[in-house]
């Protein structure tokens, strides 16, 4: 018996293959969209890791210091520390800009952390290149994402800072690239006014006849130099004793310390179904319509390959072929169309994921189920060719 699928993909390799290299393309787009939401969850997830933190403590009522502001005073510390199951503490500031060097802006997360003990909670937990950051002011380490070189000055606001080291896999939950500096260089990035706020500020309260009564002005300065002194920062970063259970230190903290404590798996909890959620929902809604349009395409170009055959097939039930025959060779048509799809989109997924401005991890998990979907999505789209061709009439191969 005349296997017609096969005769007809070597008649007209070029049409079918080049049908499914348009196909592959949307598989890949496919296994890209489902790869930009694994990164997604691996970003934060990398996020928490690099913290070197287990109990997150933030400013009471907030989901700080990564889904929502926070700010507690950098002096808090100091009574986290003596709290039985705690090892190690450390102040952290985070802030998100945009930074522009060397012609180009691109976005940053600021982090500041303690630089007084190597090795605290905040700080990356390896360096590619360079050394850490051992001065307190205009030094900094970065992402190697953020396109800046050991040695280089790049401008944070108001200052400028030497890149001393550099890191990778430091990113904040959107994927930014981290930029460490000292701890008092983030408060001052984050919290102090530049000088034009600060003389527009000055200008409008000598203006203000309320400020201008005697004795106001020497409050007023108190005012603003105690402001100056006042440091914030967004959480405390806590690092457990061995054996320490999370949830009692936790609670103990919130119970003491009117504060409210994050263990790790609550703040991953938040990351990832919270944060993130609004994507996940876009990326899971995207995913099935392209299963939709695969679907779709896949059917339509089947049903066309088998209407250019109805005298083929008219032969072949002329001659005795069975239905099952008939079915079994427009099926094996499908399948390999979906096949030819799936490889070309598997390798082009993986050609053009490293240019995505986003991590995009391919985890071969994915791709094994994209393929048995493909594969399920292909032999459903088939159901209309066959169900045509079997009501093909015999008389059609003498009529034509």
């Amino acid at each position: 018996m005349i296997n017609l699928a096969t005769r007809d993909i070597l008649h007209g390799w070029g049409r079918f293959l080049f049908t499914g290299v348009g196909l592959g393309l949307l598989i890949g787009v496919t296994l890209s969209m489902a790869g930009i939401f694994r990164g997604m969850v691996d970003d934060a997830q990398v996020l928490i890791d690099n913290s070197g933190a287990d109990i997150w403590v933030v400013q009471q009522g907030t989901l700080g210091p990564y889904a929502e502001p926070s700010s507690i005073r950098d002096d808090a510390w100091r009574g986290i520390a003596g709290m039985p199951g705690v090892a190690e503490t450390g102040n952290a500031a985070y802030l998100t800009i945009q930074m522009s060097h060397a012609g180009k802006e691109s976005r940053v997360m600021i982090v500041g952390m303690d630089v007084d003990r190597p090795g605290r909670p905040g700080a990356p937990g390896y360096l590619t290149a360079g050394r850490p950051v051992l001065q307190g002011h205009y030094e900094a380490i970065a992402d190697e994402r953020a396109g800046l070189h050991l040695g280089e000055r790049v401008r944070l606001r108001r200052h400028e800072y030497t890149v001393v080291g550099l890191t990778r896999r430091m990113v904040s939950s959107s994927g930014d690239p981290m930029i460490f500096v000292a701890l008092k260089d983030a408060q001052e990035i984050q919290f102090l006014k530049d000088n034009d706020a600060l003389v527009n500020e000055r200008a409008r309260t000598a203006a203000n006849p309320a400020f201008n009564r005697p004795g106001i002005p020497g409050l007023l300065e108190a005012a603003q130099a105690g402001a100056a002194q006042s440091r914030n920062v967004n959480t405390v970063l806590v690092r457990l004793a061995p054996g320490a259970n999370p949830d009692v230190v936790a609670g103990e903290i919130q119970r003491w310390k009117r504060l409210t404590a994050y263990t790790r798996a609550q703040m991953e909890e938040i990351l990832v179904a919270k944060l993130i959620a609004t994507s996940a929902k876009q990326i899971g809604m995207f995913l099935v319509i392209l299963s939709v349009v695969t679907a779709a395409i896949v059917a339509f170009i089947i049903y066309t390959m088998t209407m250019a055959k109805v005298r083929e097939i008219a032969v072949l039930k002329l001659i005795g072929a069975k239905n099952r025959t008939i079915a079994t060779m427009i099926l094996q048509q499908a399948l390999g169309l979906g096949l030819i799809g799936f490889m070309v989109g598997r390798v082009a997924a993986g050609l053009w994921a490293p240019v995505f401005p986003k991590y995009v991890l391919l985890l071969p998990g994915d791709a094994i189920g994209g393929f048995f979907i493909l594969m399920v999505i292909s032999a459903l789209a088939s159901v209309v060719a066959i169900r045509a061709a079997l009501a093909i009439d015999p008389a059609e191969a003498i009529g034509g």
